[in-house]
This record gives structure tokens, sequence and C-alpha cells, in this order.
């Protein structure tokens, strides 16, 4: 190979990163290179990385291989070990070109390959200007990083640091050049987005961010959020649900759980009662708003009336999307030491939730059949529409905004027409 070839895995934020990743490689001039973006939100996804690296590696035998990430910046010595590693490198030296200079040479000590430093001494998150997304119709801008909250299960703190906020300034830039680039959608994203703004001068908050960029960028059509904690959602943000359209009717909540004990055992912040009024405020600001979540089956000490108030949180917030995850203990974790369940009554767990999930999905669907939508193109024949939803459509090319009428589904995507005015082999100009 020549060039450089990223593989990322995890969240929105990963995939920004690994943008930025590649525009420092090249302007330090590494080349023949995989670098691969691990998470450590599951010992699922550090397995996959590895599997991923040994993969990397017989497809790439005299590449360089460097390896980065939560994963990497939490159990360094663990991949520096792999034979198939040649440099681990910490989140935030991923994130500069001295970080890829100077590499150790073919052949050293597991040792010697690690360049990660002490995540809890960074203080400040740098814009990272980034001019397109490779291959994505819609941008990501980083706004935050770092968590200062402490759950139990998390490990995810300690590969990111604590939080720091990103100036409003900066991030305003960033959009409106992305805008100038022709993107139509930009998603603000972090560690914990909601927390957005404590460590800056006034104390902004996301909502207050989210205002300013709709403020002073009027060219951008869709704006839209990852993951949000809902207990921290401010009066700005709820202003923008109800009265702004081009913020997008689509939030993901980090809820984890529906029962209030294992949610003072994860150390959260929010009761049920919290979560399922959050969601019935937004949805009478917003109607039509899409709702998704994230949910931990069988954490410790779960017992199956714990279980089933998880379960029913799904109808009693009206949730559409759901990420189901197995429960994994991280070491260095709280939770790690807690009293575990057996794997499979775990994987049992996470079945029954992803299949009310997917039931409640499927009823999502039906409910948006025969409405009209404006759907972003992502590829040839697939968008998505202002809440979310996945569209097979054969209209549009990617990155452009189409109307369009859903004519149905296929229990997995919505199906659609284009409206009068857009042909249904191409995009009106």
């Amino acid at each position: 190979m020549s060039g450089i070839d990223i593989i990322t895995f995890g969240c929105r934020l990963n995939t920004y990163e690994s943008e930025v990743m590649r525009r420092q490689a090249e302007s330090a001039g590494l080349n023949n290179a995989v670098l691969v973006n691990t998470c450590a939100v599951t010992g699922e996804a550090v397995r996959q990385a590895k599997q991923a690296i040994r993969r990397a590696r017989r497809e790439n035998p005299g590449a360089r291989l460097i390896v980065t990430g939560c994963a990497a910046q939490t159990d360094a010595a663990s991949f520096a070990a792999m034979d198939e590693v040649d440099a681990v490198l910490g989140n935030e030296e991923k994130l500069k070109a001295a970080g890829y200079r100077n590499l150790p040479d073919f052949g050293v000590s597991a040792e010697e390959k690690i360049r990660v430093n002490d995540i809890m001494s960074v203080r400040n998150t740098a814009p990272q200007m980034v001019d397109a997304i490779e291959g994505r119709a819609r941008a990501f801008v980083q706004v935050q990083n770092g968590c200062d909250h402490r759950c139990t299960f998390c490990i995810i703190p300690f590969g990111r640091g604590n939080s720091r906020s990103v100036p409003m300034g900066a991030v305003v830039d960033q959009v409106s050049r992305l805008v100038g680039n022709g993107y139509r959608e930009v998603v603000i994203t972090g560690v914990d987005a909601t927390s957005y703004g404590a460590d800056l001068p006034g104390r902004p908050t996301l909502g207050k961010l989210a205002s300013t960029i709709l403020a002073n960028v009027p060219d951008l059509e869709r704006l839209r959020l990852s993951s949000i904690d809902s207990i921290e959602a401010d009066d700005h943000l709820l202003e923008l649900i109800a009265d702004e359209q081009r913020f997008m009717p689509y939030l993901h909540l980090s809820l984890q759980h529906g029962d209030d004990m294992i949610l003072k055992r994860m150390k959260r912040r929010h009761s049920r009662t919290d979560a399922v009024e959050f969601c019935r405020t937004v949805r009478e600001l917003r109607p039509g708003i899409a709702l998704g979540a994230d949910l931990i089956a069988g954490f410790p000490t779960e017992t199956e009336e714990m279980f089933d108030n998880a379960l029913s949180l799904i109808d009693a917030c009206s949730l559409s999307f759901l990420h189901v995850f197995p429960f994994s203990p991280r070491d260095g974790t709280p939770a790690a030491r807690m009293p575990q369940h057996d794997r499979g009554l775990i994987k049992t767990r996470a079945a029954k939730l992803r299949q009310q999930g997917e039931r409640a999905y499927r009823q999502h669907l039906q409910s948006m059949a025969q409405s009209d939508q404006k759907i972003l193109i992502e590829r040839p024949g697939l968008g998505r529409t202002e809440n979310f939803t996945p569209v097979r459509i054969d209209s549009g090319d990617p990155g452009t905004i189409i109307p369009a009428t859903i004519s149905g589904h296929d229990g997995g995507k919505l199906t659609a027409v284009a409206r009068s005015g857009h042909s249904t082999k191409q995009a009106a100009a």
C-alpha cells in the first residue's frame, strides 16, 4: 500500500478525530501506514480492535501500524505487546503532527513503542479545523472532550481525561467553513456534550452554543446533536427543540437503565422519572421528534424486577432507536468489583432489550408512512429524514436534500418517492 489507511472504531467523535489524524499524519510526512483508532467502551470493542490489527498486518506486511484511541490510552501495554504493532499513541498525541514524527524503529521493545501521556494532565481542547469528512454527506464538529463524571461502569474518562470545551467562536468558524465547502448538515459531537462550556468564561451551555451557530451561520440547513445526557439539557436547548426548524428532531440519550437502584449503583445523576419526564417534555415541544438511547443489560446486582424496569423504559419514553450494551466489566472501574452475573444471563437480557427495541423501531417506521419528509442523501439509494430515520430512495446525489413522500418500509428502512420536481434518478439542482 501507499498513503495512509485509517480503521476507526467507536463513537462519532472518533470518526471526526480520524480525519484530524489523517491530516496531521500527512503533514508529518507519514506514508505507507495503517492507523487504528480504537474504542474502550466494552471488552468486545477492544477484542474487535485487536482482531482488526492482526488482519491489517496480514494485508499490509510492509506498512507502519500505529494504534491509538481510548483503548490504547487506557491499556497501552497490551497493544504494545502485539508483534503486529509498531507504535502506540495516546488520545492527545494522535491529534498532533509531532506524534507521527520520530516513530520508534521496527523491532524495538514493547515499552519503546508507547507514546502515551497522562490524559488527566490535559486542560484544553484545541479547535481542530477539518474542511471535510472523507466519504460522508454530513460533517461532525468536536465541541468538547473528556468527562468529569465517574459512572461506575465507564472507563472512558480515563481514556479521554477531564471535560474541556472548544470556545464558541472557534466552533462557529469551523461550522461556517464546512457549510462553505458544501455541507448541508453538521453534527455537534463530544464525549459529554451536554457538559459543554462549564470550563469556559461565562459558562455557555450546549443549547447556547447551538443557537449561536444557527444565528451566525444562516446558510446551515440542518444542525443535530450526537448523544446527550438529558439531565443536563438546558433551557436554550429546549427552546431550540420547540422553535428552530433547522435544529433536527432527533435526540440520542445516555439513559443506561430504567431502574432507580441500578441508576444509583451506576452513579448516574438522573432517575427513571427524570428520564420519562424529559422525553414527555420534548415530545410536547416537538411533535414527531424521534428518540434513541443507550441501555445496559445485566449490570451487577440487576434482578429480574430491575431488568423489567429497563425493558419497560422503552415504551415509557417512546424510544425508537436503541443501542443495547451487554454489561462488560472494565478493569479499573467500580462496577468490575461488584458481584457479576453469568455471561449467558447478560446475553439473554440484552437480546430481550433488542427485541423490544426492534418492535418499537418497526412501530416508528409504520408511524411515518405517507408522511412528507426532507431527506439528506448519504449515498446513492440511501438517505435519512430529519429525525434520522434511514430511507431507501432512488433519487438525489450524495449531500443533497430532497423532498419526498414515505411510501412504506421494509422493516429496516423507510421507502420513499421524490415529490414532483425531483426526478427519480437525479436530484434537482
